[in-house]
């Protein structure tokens, strides 16, 4: 006879039961929300009286999406911000499609160098161009800006900063670890804080160094010092013999670093430093605290304009599904990086 070896009846209570609760949640949280969120919902008009019904009141955003998306950027000059991001496209797209190492050489020193000079100076205006002051920046423009010059910055800060600290040259040592532990020992909100408030203080008045300058060096820096504990643990990862065999070569120690040793760190440590760009990007909505108005601070002024009290929700929930489809974009990416390494 064939004897059937059923399951204990533990699995099957235990499958019951969170089959029930899940069912549960479905229909006491998730239904309710989509009904509110998506079919009851008011999706155009063009103030709240058209917002009648129970659901959400969606036109709170669509009335002010170039509010989220520009912040305080004057509406004629927006097409520098157009053009800006169109330059950077094309100068990555290139990068990685381009068919010889020359050109991406090339494209890699037009994008570090270049690019952001010619990027900062068409958004900031002067010269032939009027002004455009960087208190008038804001919302999703001002968040990308502040996250993609602090991942742009903290990478290759975060690899010197490595390698500092396993330098044989003891100063180069005790400053990169100096350096290191202090940025990781101090909360980014309090760096923020001195870039806005102290940092004026230890300088004569005549120097005047922007505010949105003061909040990147501050981004970049704090990020870098978590990039290079990233970095320093792939560095720890590569065997030892990797550099011996290098010697045998005849390479220098610096030519074994950067040819062998770097590239197989790096590669191993793929997903943590992805983990780090995901945390500097979400962390950029601690700069609306001294007074930015990146996009978390311009849905929280519109939310506080007398025209549109009570419909707050529907702001946070848009922010919070800009920050998730981003976050969740680089960990595709992350994942297409690493089955690229492999």
């Amino acid at each position: 006879m064939i004897s059937l070896k059923l399951p204990p009846i533990h699995k099957f209570v235990g499958l019951g039961l969170s089959s029930l609760l899940l069912l549960c949640l479905v229909y006491y949280a998730v239904l309710p929300f989509l009904h509110w969120a998506i079919w009851d919902a008011v999706w155009s008009g063009s103030s709240r009286e058209s917002c009648h019904s129970e659901g959400a009141c969606w036109v709170f955003v669509t009335q002010n999406i170039e509010l989220f998306t520009y912040g305080f950027y004057p509406s004629e000059h927006r097409w520098r911000i157009h053009g800006v991001g169109l330059g950077w496209a094309l100068s990555l797209l290139a990068l990685r499609y381009v068919p010889t190492w020359t050109l991406r050489a090339w494209l890699a020193l037009w994008i570090g160098t270049l690019l952001p000079y010619l990027s900062w100076k068409l958004l900031l205006g002067g010269v032939w161009l009027p002004s455009v002051e960087t208190s008038q920046w804001g919302g999703i423009f001002l968040t990308l800006v502040i996250a993609v010059i602090g991942i742009a910055t903290s990478l290759p800060l975060g690899i010197l900063l490595a390698l500092g600290r396993r330098s044989q040259w003891l100063s180069l040592r005790l400053f990169a670890t100096l350096f290191i532990e202090v940025w990781r020992g101090v909360p980014l909100i309090t760096v923020l804080f001195m870039s806005s408030v102290m940092f004026p203080l230890f300088f004569p008045e005549e120097w005047v160094v922007d505010k949105l300058l003061r909040a990147l060096m501050a981004v970049a820096l704090f990020s870098s010092a978590y990039m290079a504990e990233v970095i320093r643990g792939g560095l720890q990862a590569v065997p030892r013999g990797q550099l011996e065999a290098a010697s045998t070569l005849g390479l220098s120690s610096v030519q074994s670093t950067v040819l062998i040793v770097l590239p197989q760190a790096i590669q191993k440590v793929v997903p943590a430093i992805l983990n780090s760009f995901i945390a500097l990007f979400k962390d950029t909505t601690l700069v609306s605290i001294i007074g930015m108005f990146d996009i978390l601070g311009v849905v929280q002024s519109a939310s506080a304009h007398p025209d549109w009290l009570g419909y707050s929700l529907e702001g946070y929930l848009f922010v919070g599904f800009f920050y998730w489809s981003l976050c969740f974009a680089m960990s595709r990416s992350s994942k297409r990086l690493e089955r690229q390494a492999s």
